[in-house]
C-alpha cells in the first residue's frame, strides 16, 4: 500500500533532523536517537518498496556525521510525486 505524505510533513521531518546543528556538542548525540526514528516515520510514511529503500537511505544520512544537510523526506516526496 503506498502512502501520500504532504509536502508539509516531509520539510517538517527535514527541518527536525537538520535542528540538531543547533546543539553544540550534542547534535550528533541526539542523531543516534533520531536516525531509527527517522527511517520508522519515512517507511511508515512513504509504505512499500519505496518506503523500505528511504528508511535505510533516512537512517544512514542521519547516523552519518555532518549528513543532515540532505533533504532525504522532502526528496522522497519530490520522487513520489513526480514519478507517475
Amino acid at each position: 500500500m503506498s502512502h501520500k505524505p504532504t509536502l508539509y510533513f516531509c520539510l517538517l521531518m527535514d527541518i527536525i533532523g537538520a535542528a540538531t546543528y543547533f546543539l553544540p556538542g550534542l547534535g550528533e548525540w541526539f542523531d543516534f536517537l533520531w536516525a531509527p526514528f527517522s527511517a520508522f516515520v519515512f517507511y511508515r510514511s512513504f509504505g512499500g518498496k519505496f518506503g523500505r529503500i528511504g528508511g535505510l537511505v533516512s537512517f544512514a544520512e542521519e547516523i552519518l556525521p555532518f549528513t543532515d544537510v540532505f533533504p532525504t523526506f522532502t526528496l522522497g516526496y519530490i520522487f513520489k510525486r513526480f514519478s507517475k
